[in-house]
């Protein structure tokens, strides 16, 4: 039996239905990982789904509480060990998900039940992350049927609190560094640079949010009777922002801002075609870091946006003068960019600027930002084993724009990360009507067999 044949009975395992069915299953938990009454779901998918899938692969498994949190999400660890003489590699998926929102979902659509239209699949989860790991888990139990074995040793790590911010994961890997060691990450999560092309990435943006608060007074106060004698928290806040943010987007918080891309990052991605398929928003050149080109604005440097503004009431407005106002803002930021530094700068730009009177808050522990070096032997490993299964290199980004706990695996755990994502960007991820290309999964099938059967014919 040969490498083409393992590639075969993915492409097999896809046609026939097997990948619907099993992820239709998984997409049916409720996995909102926000939502406190679904934490039986959390546990019920790990336990039904992936420690099941796990043991007929000759995984044993383990689901362990939140080390941080005795309510919190679980983490389930799962291992086969064939050879000390062979490579192991670490596995990662989460099986949570954001919140359904169920009512904004296209007629006859549900979060929870997965359902062809056209060229996509609908379903929560499909993109983040129940489809990504579903392709890996099958990929590498179709190189298993196929060889007799893995011909390397595989451990597997899914956690369900990713869309919290993976409260317990760092503490729950610093406990149990030596079970997790590996020679190699190797994930699916995030998106494509481009629909049509298997990317490969090796770290990922950093993420800090923080909230800005500015609170006057009790309660609102009529505008007829009030106007112009009480301050508005509301222009206040607004007139802070733009103290930040220029109107073009360009972050005016110099410890915000990284010193530059280095050139080896730049080379990388400088002209790289940055896109998320035909449904996808068109970019705003105009927008953002002058004299950067769009991948060098997504991929190599750092970015500061508001998620979230409220004054008042915007859904019933009234005619008063609100008390409070608050924005929630977000920085994703790059190596070597650090969030207490920039944090700090920030307070110090409100203070300077006549804004000592707003809080700051951060409601999160930050996402660190990783990035691997692309010259990197497992890069270059992997780029070859992609190209050997689909005839052309794949797209290599230094990191994702997006961010994950890839620090925790990059700097804790001290494992080189390479990412294959199964997703792309207009894929609504987060957002009502999530979807799944099949085109992309069964290529993403490919190219996992492909890899995990090349995994077993490399030398430690």
């Amino acid at each position: 039996m040969t490498r083409a044949d393992a590639i075969a009975r993915s492409e097999s395992y896809f046609d026939d239905g097997g990948y619907f069915t099993d992820l239709a299953r998984r997409i049916a938990i409720p996995t909102e990982s926000q939502e406190l009454e679904r934490r039986p779901d959390l546990h019920r998918y790990l336990h039904d789904e992936i420690a099941l899938a796990l043991a007929q692969l000759g995984f044993t498994t383990s689901v362990h509480p939140n080390p941080e949190d005795a309510n919190g999400p679980p983490i389930l660890v799962g291992h086969r060990h064939e050879s000390d003489d062979r490579p192991t590699v670490l596995g990662y998926g989460h099986g949570d998900v954001v919140r359904g929102y169920d009512d904004q979902w296209r007629d006859g659509l549900s979060p929870w039940r997965l359902e062809e239209v056209g060229d996509r699949w609908y379903g929560r989860g499909t993109a983040d992350n129940k489809g990504q790991h579903t392709i890996n888990l099958a990929a590498m139990a179709n190189v298993l049927e196929t060889r007799g074995n893995l011909g390397f040793n595989s451990t597997i790590l899914i956690e369900t609190g990713e869309e919290t911010g993976s409260p317990g994961l760092r503490t729950f890997c610093a406990e149990y560094v030596t079970e997790l060691t590996a020679d190699v990450l190797l994930a699916s999560d995030g998106p494509r640079l481009a629909p049509d092309r298997p990317t490969l990435f090796m770290g990922s943006r950093g993420a800090l949010n923080f909230d800005l608060h500015l609170d006057l007074r009790d309660g609102g106060h009529h505008s007829g009777n009030w106007g112009g004698l009480l301050a508005n928290p509301g222009v206040i806040l607004s007139h802070a922002i733009a103290s930040m943010i220029g109107s073009n987007g360009e972050i005016l918080v110099p410890e915000v801002r990284p010193d530059d891309v280095p050139a080896s990052v730049s080379a990388a991605i400088r002209d790289l075609q940055v896109g998320g398929g035909d449904d996808a928003p068109a970019i705003d050149f105009d927008w953002g870091e002058p004299g950067l080109t769009p991948a060098e604005r997504v991929f190599g440097w750092n970015t500061l946006e508001v998620l979230a503004f409220t004054t008042g009431n915007p859904d019933k407005p009234v005619n008063a003068i609100p008390p409070t106002a608050r924005a929630h803002c977000q920085i994703r930021f790059v190596v070597p960019s650090d969030p207490e530094e920039m944090l700090a700068g920030v307070r110090r730009h409100l203070d300077e600027h006549g804004f000592e009177t707003i809080e700051l808050t951060v409601p999160q522990t930050p996402m660190m930002a990783t990035r691997l070096d692309p010259n990197h032997p497992w890069v270059e490993w992997a780029m070859a084993s992609v190209e050997r299964t689909i005839g052309e290199p794949p797209t290599v980004l230094p990191n994702l724009g997006g961010s994950l706990p890839n620090d925790i695996f990059a700097d804790l755990l001290n494992v080189p990360t390479v990412w294959v994502p199964h997703s792309y960007a207009g894929c609504s991820q987060h957002a009502p009507n999530e979807h799944l290309l099949p085109s992309i999964a069964r290529e993403g099938l490919r190219v996992m067999t492909g890899l995990y059967w090349d995994l077993g014919e490399r030398s430690v």
